[in-house]
């Protein structure tokens, strides 16, 4: 047996350390705003489900199923799964509790999901989605408003937006029509295509129009169509989307060899990508699947969604905006027995006028607390020794600036604050 020298994660499964998580803090806000405010409510999913929920929903050919999924016999020897992705687990929710009978309904979700492929930025073995599903709208328009939502939680991060490409896979049988025209065009190259390609031609060939080999990419270029072959109904639907985008003032790319990965899509989908996380640039998408609650058990209903890769965010959020550690707002330095007592009240009051404060706790000088309070990421650090206590006040000493120090009455502090905070 390999001696290992220390206990370590499992490849692939990261740990996020403090200084990280308070930029996952500040973006699972504002997905929250963003989604509520489109009238999304929440709904939280088990971890693990039955293995068929994802062999029938996303397709036993797929990577997914056939090479990436965590799969394991229980006790009872049911075949259980680490949800790769939230759509199918969703789905199987809202038939389970009755949420699509005769209703509309806009859910959202936020968590881990559990792939095994090779780690790299942006792509790990347990990495972190948030999904948004609308079930019950058969029309362009909540295709559009799924669009126009990640629009603004874009605008809402402070990013500069992803490029938005868009297409249209058309109904089962258009699909199934551009299936066999694919399979024709291939077939003539097959001895020069990638090797993933030649394993995808006879099952998932749609999937060989994602393939990143260059010499297959430039047989694609010959390739049919997609958007040639949708009939009437696929055709105005997607036409209808475009005038809602266009009307909103959302530019997009229409790309005819997006597919998405999941078998369950049909007519809308659509990638929100950016060149800056190198080879996986894609940060949001999703698409329609009309026929998906119905493969599931359930009665059929049109749905639409969308997932969020929040590691992707992540990164693109520190590199966009040079993230820095949040800090307490102040850090509260006590000099000597009777400060420490008075600092641990004041510490409460300010907390109770909304304040977040970071107390010293233990023995330390006055150098040697300032030195804590500037690596706590503090604003402000709040000095109190005998000659405060005496004149019942706390020096006001600001940590990011050079000056500024002001002594200013325990009664005033919270108000003294909150103006030096802008609040």
């Amino acid at each position: 047996m390999r001696e290992v020298s220390g206990l370590q994660a499992v490849r692939g499964m990261n740990d996020m350390l403090p200084d990280q998580t308070h930029v996952w803090q500040q973006l699972e806000r504002i997905l929250h705003e963003t989604f509520t405010a489109y009238g999304y409510r929440e709904i939280r999913l088990p971890v693990l489900e039955r293995t068929e929920l994802f062999a029938r929903s996303i397709g036993e050919e797929t990577d997914i199923v056939s090479k990436e999924m965590y799969t394991f016999d229980d006790r009872n020897g049911d075949s259980l799964t680490l949800r790769p992705e939230g759509t199918a687990s969703c789905v199987r929710a809202g038939i389970q509790h009755g949420l699509f009978h005769n209703q509309q309904q806009r859910l959202w979700y936020l968590g881990p999901m559990f792939r095994y492929e090779r780690p790299q930025r942006g792509r790990y073995r347990q990495f972190y989605q948030a999904g948004v599903e609308a079930v019950g709208w058969p029309g362009p328009d909540i295709d559009a408003e799924l669009i126009v939502l990640t629009s603004r939680l874009w605008r809402g991060l402070g990013l500069a937006s992803p490029a938005l490409q868009i297409n249209s896979l058309g109904s089962s049988a258009c699909r199934a029509t551009y299936r066999e025209q694919l399979v024709e065009y291939l077939g003539k190259f097959a001895d020069h295509l990638d090797r993933d390609s030649v394993r995808r031609l006879n099952t998932n060939p749609l999937r060989i129009l994602d393939s990143k080999d260059e010499r297959t990419q430039e047989i694609l270029a010959g390739a049919p169509s997609i958007l040639d072959t949708l009939e009437t109904d696929s055709r105005e639907h997607f036409e209808g989307l475009c005038g809602h985008l266009d009307a909103c003032g959302i530019g997009y790319q229409i790309n005819p060899r997006l597919v998405r990965g999941l078998d369950y899509y049909n007519r809308i989908v659509f990638e929100w990508v950016t060149d800056e996380l190198g080879a996986q640039g894609t940060v949001c998408a999703g698409g329609r699947y009309d026929g998906l609650v119905e493969q599931l058990g359930g009665k059929p209903v049109p749905a639409a969604g969308f997932a969020v890769g929040l590691e992707r965010l992540v990164d693109l959020v520190r590199d966009q905006r040079r993230s820095h550690p949040a800090g307490p707002d102040v850090y509260v330095v006590s000099l000597g027995e009777d400060a420490r007592r008075a600092g641990l009240c004041l510490g409460e009051r300010l907390r109770d006028a909304g304040l977040t404060v970071q107390q010293h706790c233990g023995e330390g000088g006055l150098k040697n607390q300032l030195k804590r309070a500037d690596k706590s990421g503090a604003e402000f650090a709040l000095l109190l020794g005998d000659d405060e206590i005496a004149q019942n006040a706390v020096t006001v000493k600001p940590l990011r600036v050079l000056d500024g120090q002001q002594n200013v009455p325990v009664d005033d502090v919270v108000t003294a604050l909150n103006k030096l905070l802008n609040r």
